[in-house]
C-alpha cells in the first residue's frame, strides 16, 4: 500500500490524492496547512478518544461485578438505580438539565427543524442507492399503490408488465381517499370530481375551481392549501401544502390512467423523503482506504451536485443524477421554487473503530475523527455554492453521530467539531449533530447529552436493534434475556421510546430539531407499514426511517393524517416515565421455559439472520441489503441486526440456555438455507458443506465470541475478516 508521509502522518496514497486533487480545490484551503492542522487534531483528540473507550470498559466491569455480587437476588430497580448513580453511570440532574432547558441551535433548514416527514438511510458507498435516496424528495402515490401489496394481488406484481385496469381503478380509489383526508372539499368527495380548473387569467390572482360530476361547483375546505401550479407538454399540475408538506395533483386529459376516472387526474405526487442520511457507518462495509475513498468520492459528488451513475435497465442505458428543483407559479404569478432533493445528512463512524487509511506515529487513527474532518471539508463545496444545487440553504452540515455513550462522549464530539471548524475556516456551529439514542448510558442521561450539544443539536432518535444489543451486553451477567419477540413487549422498551420523546420535547426540540423513530425493515410488506407506521407520528416523532423511496411516499401519507406538532403539544402535558422503568431488565422470569423445539427455532432464526447478512458483508462488501429471513420474508438489514442477534445467542451461551454445540449445529443448518436462498446470485460463495469459509467463521464468531466484544459491537470481527479476505484476494 503506497503512502504519503506528512510529518507524523502516513496517508494512503489514494486517499491523499483524492483530498489534494479533488476535494481541496475550490475550498480556499492550503493543502500543506490542512495536513498540518489535521495532525494537530489527531494529536489532541486521539488520546481522548482512547480514554473514552477505557471509561466504557470501566463501567462495564463495575456493572458486571454488581450483577455477580447480587446473583440470585430478586431484581430491585431502586437499588440498581442507586448503584448506577453512585458510580456515575446515571448522572444526578444538574439545574441546567431540568425540563425548562432549551436547545439553542441556529441556521437549520426547515426540513429538519420544523417539517415532519419520512427519512431515508442509505449506504453512501453505493452511488445508485445514494442518488435514488437523494431524489426521493418527491414520489408518485399512484406508483406506490400500484406496485406494492397495499393493493392485494395474486402473485408478485412486476413493473413493466401490461397495465392492469382493475389495479388502476383501485389506485384511483385509494388516492381519492387520501385526498379526502389531506385536502377535504367543502362538500362532495374527490372521487366525484369531474374537473380541477384554474380560475383567473395570467397576470391575475389565480384560484381553484372544482366541479363535481353532477355539475355542482365546490372548493377546498381550507382554500389556502392551494398555493401554485405549472404547465408542461404532458399536463398541468396543481400544488397544495398541508401540514407543512406538498401535494401535487397532475391533470392530463389524454392519460390512460386519468381516463379511468371522471377527473382526468393522471397522478398524485407527494413530497416524501424530506431528509436522507447518507451513511458512512452501519450500512457500509468500509474496512480500508480503498473503501473510504469510495465513501468520500460519493459524498463529494453529492455536495458538488455532479454525482452520476450509469446502468443498464430493460435493455436501455440510464444515467442517474441529482434531480433539479421544481418550479411553479404562485397564485400571484410569482416564481415558486421547491427543492427536488432530500436534505442530506451524513452519518459518521462512531468512536470505537480505527483505520489504517491514515496512521499517526505508526498507529491507526480513529475512523470517526477522520470522517468528521473529511466529510466537513467536502461540505465546503456546498457552502460555497460550487455546484448546481444547494443541499443546505443555511450552510449547515448535518452530521449524525452514532453509538455515543453518555454526555462525556457527546461533549467530546462537540469539541471535535469545534476544532474541525477552526482548521477549515468555518463559522462556529456550522457542523450540527444528530444524537442516536442507541446506547443505554445515553438513554439514562439523554437530557444531559442534549445539553452538551445544545448549540448544535438537530436530531435524536431511537432504534430497537442497537439499543437492545447494548441492553443485553451491558447486563450480560444479570441473567438470561428473553427471546427477541418477547423483548419488544417488556417495560423497558416502552420507557425507552417514551422517555426519548419526552426528553426531546422538554429540551425544546419542537420546531427546532428532529425526534426520530426507527426503521420499518420489511420493504416488500408495505400494506403492513401503511397500517402500523402511523404509530410513529402519533408517538410525537416528526420523522421516522423507511427502507425505500416507495416506502417514503407511502409513509408520507401519515404526516398528512397526523399533525405531529399538535400531538407533541399534548405529550408535553403528560407525566414523564420514571427511569426505574427504563433500567428494569428484560430477563427471563423463573417460570419462563423454552422447550427444546422452541430453543432450536430461536437459535435457527438468529443464526439465519446473522448468516444471511454476514456472507454478503464479508464476501461481497455489501453493508446493507435485503436479506431473506427463515420464513423467506425480505428484511433490510445492517449491522444493528447482527448486534441484537449475536448478543441474544452470546447471552444464552453465557447462562447455559444453550450449548456451543447447539449453536454450531444451528449455524450449519441455516447455512444450507442461506445457500439455497442465494442460489441465483452469481457472486455468492456457498458456505455448505465445508463450513470453512471466512464468512461462515465470521458469522459464528459473532455469536460465540459475542460476550467478549466491546459493548457487543460487531464491527471489530467483521472488519477483521473482511480485511483478511481483501488482503488474500490481492495476494
Amino acid at each position: 500500500m503506497a503512502t504519503i508521509t506528512k510529518d507524523k502522518l502516513k496517508i494512503d496514497q489514494s486517499l491523499h490524492d483524492l483530498v489534494v486533487n479533488d476535494i481541496i480545490p475550490g475550498t480556499g484551503l492550503n493543502v500543506e496547512a490542512f495536513w498540518r492542522e489535521f495532525q494537530d487534531i489527531i494529536h489532541e483528540f486521539m488520546p481522548r478518544n482512547k480514554e473514552l473507550l477505557e471509561i466504557r470498559d470501566d463501567y462495564q466491569a463495575k456493572i458486571d461485578a454488581w450483577h455477580l455480587e447480587n446473583k440470585g437476588k430478586a431484581f430491585d430497580a431502586a437499588a440498581y438505580k442507586k448503584f448506577l448513580s453512585d458510580i456515575g453511570y446515571i448522572i444526578v440532574k444538574k439545574p441546567e438539565h431540568r425540563p425548562r432547558f432549551n436547545i439553542r441551535t441556529e441556521n437549520i433548514d426547515p426540513e429538519i427543524a420544523s417539517i415532519a416527514g419520512p427519512q431515508l438511510v442509505v449506504p453512501i458507498n453505493n452511488a445508485r442507492f445514494a442518488l435514488n435516496a437523494a431524489n426521493a424528495r418527491w414520489g408518485s402515490l399512484y406508483d406506490a399503490f400500484y406496485g406494492t401489496d397495499v393493493i392485494p394481488n395474486k402473485g408478485k406484481f412486476e413493473k413493466g408488465k401490461e397495465f392492469n385496469k382493475t389495479r388502476g381503478l383501485k389506485v384511483i380509489e385509494l388516492s381519492n381517499e387520501f385526498l379526502d383526508k389531506a385536502l377535504p372539499l367543502k362538500f362532495g368527495m374527490h372521487k366525484h370530481v369531474a374537473s380541477y380548473a384554474l380560475t383567473g387569467e395570467k397576470g391575475q390572482t389565480r384560484g381553484l375551481k372544482i366541479t363535481l360530476s353532477n355539475g355542482v361547483i365546490t372548493e377546498l375546505e381550507h382554500s389556502d392549501a392551494f398555493i401554485g401550479f405549472n404547465e408542461n407538454e404532458d399536463s398541468y399540475n396543481l400544488l397544495f401544502r398541508h401540514n407543512g408538506t406538498h401535494i401535487e395533483i397532475q391533470i392530463d386529459p389524454n392519460s390512460p390512467i386519468g381516463k379511468l376516472s371522471d377527473s382526468d387526474v393522471k397522478d398524485v405526487i407527494l413530497e416524501s423523503a424530506l431528509t436522507t442520511i447518507q451513511d458512512c457507518e452501519d450500512s457500509v462495509a468500509a474496512v480500508d482506504a480503498e473503501d473510504k475513498v469510495l465513501v468520500y468520492k460519493n459524498w463529494l459528488g453529492l455536495m458538488k451536485g455532479d454525482l452520476e451513475e450509469t446502468m443498464e435497465k430493460n435493455g436501455k442505458t440510464i444515467t442517474r443524477k441529482l434531480n433539479p428543483n421544481r418550479t411553479y407559479d404562485d397564485l400571484d404569478g410569482k416564481l415558486l421554487v421547491l427543492s427536488g432533493r432530500s436534505i442530506l445528512l451524513v452519518r459518521n463512524v462512531g468512536h470505537l473503530m480505527t483505520t489504517d487509511a491514515i496512521t499517526y506515529n505508526g498507529e491507526n487513527i480513529p475512523e470517526g475523527i477522520m470522517d468528521g474532518v473529511i466529510t466537513a471539508l467536502i461540505s465546503i463545496h456546498d457552502f460555497r455554492g460550487l455546484g448546481p444545487y444547494k443541499n443546505s440553504r443555511q450552510n449547515s452540515q448535518y452530521v449524525v453521530k452514532p453509538k455515543m455513550h453518555g454526555p462525556e462522549e457527546v461533549r467530546f464530539t462537540v469539541e471535535l467539531f469545534g476544532a474541525i471548524e477552526k482548521i477549515l475556516n468555518l463559522p462556529k456551529n456550522t457542523m450540527k449533530i444528530g444524537i442516536m439514542d442507541e446506547e443505554r448510558r445515553t438513554s439514562c442521561n439523554l437530557r444531559a447529552c442534549i445539553y452538551e450539544a445544545r448549540e448544535r443539536l438537530i436530531f435524536i432518535n431511537t432504534g430497537f436493534l442497537d439499543r437492545t444489543g447494548d441492553e443485553i451486553h451491558t447486563s450480560m451477567e444479570a441473567g438470561p434475556f428473553l427471546p427477541k419477540a418477547e423483548l419488544k413487549k417488556q417495560l423497558w422498551i416502552n420507557a425507552y421510546e417514551d422517555r426519548n420523546v419526552d426528553s426531546g420535547l422538554a429540551c425544546g426540540l419542537q420546531g427546532k430539531a428532529q425526534i426520530g423513530k426507527g426503521m420499518w425493515a420489511m420493504p416488500d410488506l408495505m400494506a403492513g407499514m401503511v397500517e402500523e407506521k402511523i404509530g410513529h407520528p402519533l408517538s410525537g416523532a416528526n420523522c421516522a426511517w423507511v427502507p425505500s423511496p416507495t416506502a417514503a411516499t407511502l409513509h408520507a401519507m401519515h404526516y398528512h393524517y397526523v399533525n405531529v406538532a399538535t400531538v407533541q403539544k399534548a405529550i408535553m402535558k403528560r407525566k414523564n416515565t420514571p427511569i426505574e422503568d427504563l433500567i428494569t431488565l428484560p430477563l427471563m422470569p423463573e417460570n419462563f421455559k423454552l422447550s427444546k423445539e422452541e430453543l432450536v427455532a430461536e437459535l435457527n432464526d438468529n443464526a439465519q439472520s446473522i448468516l444471511g447478512y454476514v456472507v454478503r458483508w464479508i464476501d461481497q462488501g455489501v453493508g446493507c441489503s435485503k436479506v431473506l429471513d427463515s420464513k423467506n420474508i425480505g428484511l433490510m438489514e445492517d449491522r444493528a441486526t447482527l448486534r441484537i442477534s449475536s448478543q441474544i445467542i452470546a447471552n444464552w451461551l453465557h447462562h447455559n440456555i444453550c450449548t456451543e454445540k447447539q449453536v454450531v449445529e444451528a449455524f450449519k443448518r441455516m447455512a444450507v438455507l442461506v445457500d439455497n436462498q442465494n442460489a441465483n446470485d452469481p457472486l455468492y460463495n456457498p458456505m455448505a458443506p465445508a463450513y470453512d469459509g471466512i464468512a461462515f467463521k465470521a458469522a459464528l464468531d459473532l455469536a460465540i465470541k459475542g460476550a467478549e466484544q466491546p459493548n457487543g459491537y460487531t464491527e471489530p470481527l467483521l472488519h477483521h475478516y473482511r480485511y483478511q479476505l481483501k488482503r488474500e484476494q490481492e495476494a
